[in-house]
């Protein structure tokens, strides 16, 4: 797993909107994931450049108000939502906005603003290796995508891998489950206990009730 681009990730997106200051022709899409067993969130934050803030405002505000109120920035956070896609080994996993908000318009006309998307979604929790799929496809021809993962607070997971490829549209997670390997392994051998026990108290019922029943008839009178 490589360091350096994870620790770039972790700084760009922790530090202010300056940080995306004067971006002139993309529209920067920053994206970290966290994972925590149950479920996957996504912290993102978009940042138009100047070339092409004018076009991304004009999908938000919808009345060309001058304003971007709540709602038109919930909508617009919802059809970005709409454009991604996670899965989970394979298997689609829907995808649910948390929270959004926006910078003033001037300064996202400016290139100095950003758009921030809390997103989440539910994962089974359940243990070994999995691999996890992110892609973001949103306003391709001029976006540049950024993607990574934060080190998991459960010390149960490990991730193992990372993969993207070349504009990181697409990203790929590896990861081991180690408490959920051990609870299933433990559930199946406890329904197998059980089903065992069960089958050995039927015998030892069907074998001692004879037994019983010979040592009553065999007592007597000791001589």
């Amino acid at each position: 797993m490589k360091t350096r681009p994870a620790a770039a990730a972790a700084i760009l997106l922790t530090i202010g909107a300056p940080a995306f200051a004067h971006r002139l022709d993309e529209y920067l899409q920053a994206t970290i994931l966290s994972i925590d067993g149950q479920r996957v969130h996504a912290s993102m934050r978009l940042a138009p450049g100047v070339a092409v803030s004018s076009f991304v405002l004009a999908g938000i505000d919808r009345d060309a108000d001058g304003v971007l109120s709540a709602v038109e920035v919930r909508a617009y956070a919802e059809r970005v939502v709409a454009g991604l896609s996670l899965s989970f080994d394979g298997d689609p996993v829907p995808l649910r906005l948390v929270s959004s908000a926006a910078a003033q318009i001037e300064d996202l006309r400016e290139g100095l603003g950003d758009i921030r998307l809390e997103v989440e979604a539910s994962l089974p929790r359940r243990g070994g290796g999995h691999r996890l799929r992110f892609e973001n496809h949103h306003q391709g021809p001029a976006a540049a995508y950024l993607v990574n993962c934060l080190v998991p607070t459960d010390p149960d997971i490990r991730i193992t891998a990372q993969r993207r490829n070349d504009d990181q549209s697409v990203y790929e997670l590896e990861y081991t489950e180690a408490s959920g390997s051990i609870s299933l392994v433990s559930d199946r051998w406890t329904r197998i206990g059980g089903w065992l026990g069960t089958a050995a108290l039927l015998l030892f019922a069907r074998s001692a009730l004879p037994r019983r029943r010979r040592g009553l008839m065999a007592v007597g009178p000791r001589s």
